[in-house]
């Protein structure tokens, strides 16, 4: 006898599935990703022959302000930079490039340190193209201890440059504005105030727009940087651009959410479709100043007229962000970057080989690192090292000078090395053969522990061991992620050879 079945049990399995089915696809459709992975700070925006075009922050990597391009916002491909090498009046510090567009000229205005006294000042470069054959200007903006964070607003035919000043003094930090001259590159008149930081929360990176007869001025709060960030996007209006301006009940805007933390400093664009974007920065919870703060998007809203905004975080594309290069080619990836403060690289690519060597400053313990930007903090890293000399050749994790860890070859010798409060240690060493070119890793894991190995011809990885458990903790820099990449460190006659790298996530 057939034993009766019981339909309502299979009927409610059935609704079970169903909703664990809504469930997955609701989850899947909440992960918000970065439209441009990888330390991509304060980023400007701007529309130009039907393509977006994007500049952010470098800070202490050369060469300067790397610029990307889009045609739908979302998928972006690097194309360039600002400054292949650092202005004249420049130290350190390039944050902040600001776009701007007119009388068939494209204006980038940037934040730098002075080289005279390191104070921050705001310079401009000009160009007849959105992405390369930037010329610098030279300073737009000396003002105080501190100006920083351009924001060009244009109003009729008049164009007014807002920044942040008073960071380092003792007096409230404010947004200041002054009148642009029509050729974009000096100032008018005196500054005057549009939001001063009377509440003492922090007040930069500022962005404006108008709206059924009210100015909204978005900026934002917090402390940017580092594991104790709690940056937020706010906004403020007013009748009049120069204010008096109306603080927003409901900010912030933009907050931290399940995926990302410390939202701020972008700059909006229309879009082809008509909408209003907001491109900003955050940090990725998981690997936070390990990948940097990156580059995210986020839809403006007015759900009423003379109603306050609304902006909705929107997920950039899943990408496979493996990387493999070979340099069979002469042209230099235009991703690679390295510390211009400590070292000039010398950098050629020809018949299969990168060849790296250059000049290191005297007080530089970990060398030349020719690096790129990382997505996550958690990855794998090889290299193959082709030549033989007493060099130290191989791979590194790079936060500057000071901070750094890598594995190389130097003679027959494979060494694990770790430079950490200014202070260089060999954390083993271990001799191999020269006859055959020997392969490097590096890998990190979630506890932020790093391992490295090596082997030659058809060997397995070996490991290399130390005396103790390595943690990269100690790479991360204030307003930079630490990064991943070849390492040099040798006299200026000797050189590395490289046939290949690569970068799993």
């Amino acid at each position: 006898m057939r034993k009766k079945i019981n339909l309502s049990w299979y009927a409610a399995l059935a609704v079970i599935a169903k909703l664990l089915l809504i469930t997955n696809i609701l989850s899947a459709q909440t992960i918000i990703e970065s439209v441009i992975a990888g330390d991509f700070a304060d980023p400007s925006i701007i529309r130009a022959n039907n393509q977006y075009y994007a500049v952010g922050t470098s800070s202490e990597w050369a060469p300067h302000f790397p610029i990307y391009s889009s045609k739908d916002l979302l998928n972006w491909k690097q194309t360039g930079y600002v400054f292949a090498k650092a202005p004249a009046w420049t130290s350190g510090s390039f944050w902040a490039p600001e776009f701007d567009y007119h009388d068939k000229t494209y204006f980038i205005y940037y934040t730098a340190r002075r080289k005279k006294d390191n104070v921050s000042c705001i310079g401009v470069a000009t160009s007849k193209y959105p992405d390369r054959g930037f010329v610098d200007q030279g300073i737009i903006i000396d003002y105080g201890k501190e100006a920083i964070d351009a924001f060009v607003y244009l109003e009729g035919n008049t164009r007014y440059i807002t920044f942040k000043a008073y960071g380092l003094d003792k007096r409230p930090i404010e947004i200041l504005a002054y009148k642009l001259a029509r050729n974009g590159l000096t100032i008018k008149g005196k500054p005057f105030p549009l939001l001063k930081d009377n509440q003492k929360i922090g007040l930069e990176g500022q962005s404006i727009l108008k709206k059924d007869g009210y100015y909204y001025l978005f900026y934002s709060a917090g402390n940017c940087c580092g594991t104790q960030c709690d940056y937020n996007v706010r906004v403020a209006r007013s009748k009049s651009f120069a204010g008096p301006y109306e603080l927003y009940a409901a900010n912030p805007l933009l907050m931290e959410n399940e995926y990302w933390k410390c939202s701020g400093h972008g700059t909006f664009v229309k879009a082809t479709d008509g909408k209003d974007y907001y491109l900003y920065h955050a940090y990725n919870k998981k690997t936070n100043v390990f990948s940097g703060r990156q580059g995210m998007l986020a839809q403006l809203s007015w759900p009423a007229k003379g109603g306050w905004p609304v902006l909705k975080e929107q997920s950039g594309p899943t990408l496979n962000r493996d990387l493999k290069l070979n340099f069979t080619r002469p042209e230099i990836n235009k991703r690679w970057q390295w510390d211009f403060r400590n070292s000039t690289p010398k950098i050629l690519q020809q018949n299969g080989q990168l060849h790296l060597s250059g000049r290191i400053n005297k007080d530089n313990l970990s060398g030349i690192a020719l690096t790129l930007r990382p997505v996550s903090g958690i990855f794998e890293a090889t290299t193959a090292v082709t030549n033989t000399n007493n060099a130290l050749k191989g791979l590194v994790y790079y936060g500057d000078a000071g901070s750094a860890i890598g594995i190389g070859i130097s003679g027959n010798e494979i060494e694990f090395w770790k430079v950490e409060n200014k202070a260089r240690t060999v954390l083993s060493k271990l001799q191999v053969s020269t006859k055959v070119p020997v392969e490097l890793k590096m890998k990190t894991a979630e506890d932020l522990s790093l391992m490295v190995f090596f082997k030659q011809g058809n060997q397995e990885w070996k490991n290399m061991p130390a005396k103790e458990k390595i943690t990269v903790n100690f790479l991360p820099q204030w307003d930079r992620c630490p990064r991943i990449g070849l390492h040099f460190n040798g006299s200026v006659n000797q050189y590395a050879d490289f046939s290949s790298f690569g970068l799993k996530y």
